[in-house]
């Protein structure tokens, strides 16, 4: 049996009223929801969490190497990146690439 405890949540009348409509459409109580919700955010929070320690450890000049190494000869039919997709040739177009990324998120 899993083990539960209380607490007294605090929610704007607003966001409360709004989980009660998505509660009940999903046919399932708001108590339910709200655990979910959390789960899912825990969840999520741990993902990142986790790939972020992992590119800590990466080894990009092993990663330039490998990619040198690679053969010159075209994608295999249905293997070509998507129409209009470009990935970044080199690993510093990828950095200034991330970092654009994170300033269009901070603002």
């Amino acid at each position: 049996m899993t083990r539960t405890s209380n607490y007294a949540l605090r929610l704007l009348a607003s966001v409360k009223a709004e989980a009660e409509k998505v509660a009940a459409a999903e046919g399932t109580t708001l108590n339910q929801f709200i655990n979910v919700a959390v789960a899912e955010k825990l969840a999520a929070l741990r993902t990142a969490q986790y790939f972020q320690q992992r590119a800590a450890r990466a080894d990009l000049n092993a990663f330039d190497r490998l990619l040198a190494a690679a053969g010159k000869e075209p994608p295999r039919p249905g293997d070509e990146p998507p129409y209009g997709s470009r990935a970044p040739r080199t690993r510093k177009q990828a950095q200034q690439g991330e970092a654009r990324r994170k300033r269009s998120r901070l603002s």
